[in-house]
């Protein structure tokens, strides 16, 4: 098949191996959102007069039937078509003759790839955000279940003070709050339309940018044709480290669940269904769940890295370079997903000990509280800590009070209901109804 920059030669088979690489196999997944921006772009050029009305209408229905063909799972680009642009051409072309051919007016491949990744990584977004809002549901669950249930923290590996499963619990769900805002930076991010830089210097063509960005849902565009190219690579870095932030929250508590179901600790247990045995220990019950989860959480920090490796020393204008952005790009959104809803089952399947503290050996984790008791009865703080040193020093410790941990983030206040509310309010910015309206209306449901 001719290639859409054919110019009458023969291309050379194993250079277009080697440039194509693996094109075909990954724009599959942009196949839908190539569609989506087909249509509004389509949209555009009847509004413009560069389509007649006929056109669009004869364009229209064939695109939406090939939209619910790759939803479906169900869209191939053939072996001789170089990738996702083409092949929805050669398909429009093949049913509709010479209309199919002018949907590429006022574009470059460029552009297109760019409002593709933008759109796909938008609806990736949207779908982490969901499960990164259910697993921060239940760990603020299991916070306030499990909230009188004290636990000794740590600090360099050795006991330090009290903890709480609420607290515990609670940590990680505050963390996925703070993980949220950078998740909120990347939606803002790609939440731009890049469609109408063409080849990065615009087109003379009439284009209506804004009304693009409209039936696309974008909350704005790209303005400067030459910046919306340099975007390619800046997108992806940024969208790589907010799921690189979530990640090493998955990957902290994980190494937890490591550490708190062993022996040594033996804070939670882990049901059967949750371990795997060994093939020479009879006794063995290993926290494989948690160890992958680390593994891949920290396999998730290398994209910033690598994307930042493959385009961060290009100069403005588009560089085939960046083509390879996508084989380290597409893995982490199903990568991060699948640890999200791991760990969310793992949670929810967990039995927390009650009892942990009543170890003798956790005895001296309550010297702190034993210091402030002094303290608040009048003995000047840095003689209560010489006391308390000299009983544990003789052997004579002891713990002669209450907990009372008051102050906001505590033991006994965790202020579960205010992290709650500053999660619903950076849920409430990503705009996940409004585009959603946006491309039912492009879709004509």
């Amino acid at each position: 098949m001719a290639k859409l920059w054919d110019k009458g030669f023969k291309a050379d088979a194993k250079i277009d191996a080697f440039t194509v690489g693996k094109d075909r196999e990954l724009d599959l997944q942009l196949a839908p959102f190539d569609i989506l921006g087909t249509i509004a772009h389509i949209t555009m050029l009847e509004s413009v007069g560069l389509l007649t009305r006929e056109e669009l209408d004869a364009l229209l229905p064939e695109l939406r039937a090939l939209y619910r063909l790759a939803e479906q799972g169900a869209f191939v680009i053939e072996p001789d078509v170089e990738d996702i642009h083409s092949q929805v051409e050669l398909m429009l072309t093949r049913k509709l003759g010479e209309i199919g051919k002018k949907v590429h007016t006022g574009r470059s491949r460029n552009d297109q790839v760019l409002v593709d990744l933008n759109l796909f990584a938008r609806a990736r977004i949207e779908k982490t955000v969901g499960k990164i809002h259910s697993l921060f549901t239940a760990l603020q669950e299991a916070s306030e279940r499990y909230k009188d249930v004290l636990i000794p923290g740590y600090t360099h590996l050795q006991v330090a003070m009290p903890s709480s499963f609420g607290l515990w619990f609670g940590a990680y769900a505050e963390s996925l709050s703070g993980d949220l805002l950078s998740m909120k930076a990347a939606w803002d991010f790609v939440n731009r339309n890049p469609l109408g830089s063409a080849a990065g210097y615009g087109s003379s063509a009439p284009l209506n940018r804004a009304m693009t960005t409209a039936l696309l849902g974008f909350e704005d565009l790209n303005y400067n044709s030459v910046y919306a190219q340099m975007t390619r690579g800046k997108m992806e870095r940024i969208v790589a480290f907010a799921y690189a932030s979530v990640a090493e929250t998955l990957g902290r508590l994980a190494w937890d669940g490591c550490l708190f179901s062993s022996q040594n600790f033996g804070f939670i247990h882990l049901p059967d269904p949750l371990t795997t045995g060994s093939s020479i220990m009879p006794h063995k019950k290993n926290p494989d769940v948690f160890e992958l989860v680390r593994a891949r959480c920290n396999k998730l920090q290398g994209p910033v890295n690598d994307i930042r490796l493959i385009s961060g020393n290009l100069p403005s204008g588009y560089f085939r370079d960046m083509q390879l952005l996508k084989e380290v790009f597409f893995p982490i959104f199903e990568e991060l997903d699948d640890c999200l809803d791991i760990v969310e089952y793992a949670v929810a399947g967990m039995e927390v000990r009650t009892d942990a503290m009543e170890d003798p050996k956790y005895r001296l984790a309550f010297s702190v509280e034993e210091v402030n008791r002094l303290a608040a009865s009048g003995v000047p703080f840095r003689d209560a800590y010489r006391q308390v040193a000299d009983a544990i020093r003789s052997g004579t410790f002891a713990f002669r009070g209450t907990l009372r941990h008051t102050h906001e983030g505590s033991l006994g206040n965790l202020c579960n209901d205010r992290i709650r509310a500053r999660m619903d309010l950076i849920l409430s910015g990503f705009s996940f109804e409004k585009v959603g309206n946006a491309l039912s209306g492009l879709l004509g449901e």
